[in-house]
């Protein structure tokens, strides 16, 4: 199944990065830019993916808690925040690694994709056909009989166009431990938007 929205096509079997978009300017970022920033030092293992998806938290007030864009990736380099945001100097991060996701246009969902239960996301893995048919970030989540799938995409994406070498394990890892690294968790996670800034 492929699914338009406006030029953008997500196909079933695209890997999808739904990731934290800290403020309403780095949303701006994206669409007038065409490209996000990820902080090495925060970053998933893999950022070679066909997509991202913007998580928007409560900074974007009544906005908040909910994904209502994505775009597709174009590529990625690794930078410093320096040379991303030349207008601001003298920030503590200045000289820190960041990835630069390159992205195609940003495209408004059909409808939104709410938080519900969930408070606080980082990064998430998932494909395009949870994406699509979702309408909360629970419907997000792939499913145990599917997880072996995505979980092989990601291996295939770390060892092969990332221009890096991602360690990733093999496949014989508890369900816990690949539900943690797949970025499944139920419940509040912590996190500090200053780490994404």
């Amino acid at each position: 199944m492929r699914l338009q929205f406006g030029e953008m096509a997500i196909r079933d079997s695209d890997l999808i990065l739904v990731c934290l978009v800290p403020a309403p300017r780095d949303l701006e970022i994206v669409r007038l830019l065409g490209w996000y920033r990820i902080p090495l030092r925060t970053a998933p293992k893999v950022v070679g993916v066909d997509h991202l998806a913007f998580y928007q938290p409560s900074s974007f007030a009544d906005l908040g808690g909910r994904i209502e864009y994505t775009a597709p990736v174009r590529g990625h380099e690794l930078t410093t925040r320096s040379e991303l945001l030349k207008d601001e100097p003298e920030h503590p991060r200045a000289g820190e690694e960041y990835f630069r996701i390159q992205l195609g246009s940003l495209e408004k969902l059909a409808h939104p994709i709410l938080a519900e239960k969930w408070h606080r996301l980082t990064f998430l893995y998932t494909t395009g056909e949870y994406l699509v048919r979702a309408r909360t970030l629970n419907d997000l989540v792939v499913e145990s009989a599917e997880r072996e799938s995505l979980w092989r995409s990601l291996r295939e994406r770390a060892e092969g166009d990332q221009g890096y070498r991602a360690d990733m394990p093999g496949m014989n890892i508890p369900a816990e431990t690949l539900m943690e690294l797949l970025g499944f968790k139920e419940g509040a996670v912590s996190y500090d938007l200053e780490d994404f800034d």
